[in-house]
C-alpha cells in the first residue's frame, strides 16, 4: 500500500514539474503561413505573454483561393488566448487554448463567395525558442467554426494547421 502511495506521489510531482512553463521570451513579432486555409493563407504574427504561461496571440493577414472561374480575395484577424506546459526540452512548450477569427471575402464575379465570416476556433500547438538566438517558431492547429459565412464556404474549417516565425523582441 504504502509503495502505491509512493507511486502515485512521484506521478503527481512529475506532472506538476512539466506542467509548469518556463517560457524565456515576453514578445514576438513575424508571420504566420497556413498553406491550406482560403481565408487566411498569410498572417501577421504578433505573441505576448501575459503571465508566465499564457500567451495572448493576434494575426492579421490574406487569403486567397482559386475556385472554378474566379478567385475571391480575403482579409482574416484573429486573436487567441494560449496556455503553455513545458516539455523537457530547453525552449520548446505546447499550448492550448482558443479565440476568435474573422473574414471579409471579395469576389467580383460570385457573390456566394463574397462577405463576412465570423467564428471561434479551439487551437493547440508546440512553441519552441531557440536559446541562443532571438528566434521562435511555431506549429498549430486550429479547426474553425463559423456563425456567419459567405453562402459557398464552409461553416466548419478543419483543415487549418499553420507554421509561425518570430523574431522575439523581449526576454524575460
Amino acid at each position: 500500500m504504502m509503495k502505491r502511495y509512493l507511486g502515485l506521489t512521484l506521478v503527481a510531482v512529475g506532472i506538476s514539474a512539466i506542467s509548469f512553463a518556463q517560457v524565456t521570451y515576453k514578445n514576438a513579432i513575424g508571420a504566420r503561413v497556413s498553406p491550406v486555409s482560403y481565408y487566411d493563407f498569410f498572417s501577421f504574427s504578433y505573441k505576448t505573454f501575459v503571465t508566465n504561461a499564457g500567451a495572448i496571440e493576434v494575426n492579421a493577414g490574406i487569403g486567397h483561393k482559386s475556385y472554378v472561374g474566379h478567385s475571391p480575395f480575403t482579409f482574416a484577424a484573429s486573436a487567441a488566448y494560449q496556455h503553455h506546459f513545458a516539455i523537457p526540452v530547453e525552449g520548446l512548450n505546447w499550448y492550448v487554448g482558443g479565440g476568435l477569427t474573422m473574414y471579409n471575402s471579395f469576389s467580383d464575379k460570385n457573390g456566394g463567395y463574397r462577405g463576412l465570416g465570423f467564428g471561434f476556433f479551439p487551437t493547440g500547438g508546440i512553441d519552441y525558442k531557440f536559446p541562443t538566438i532571438p528566434l521562435n517558431l511555431s506549429a498549430d492547429y486550429r479547426p474553425s467554426i463559423f456563425f456567419t459565412k459567405p453562402d459557398f464556404q464552409d461553416s466548419f474549417f478543419a483543415t487549418n494547421f499553420g507554421i509561425s516565425v518570430r523574431y522575439v523582441l523581449g526576454s524575460r
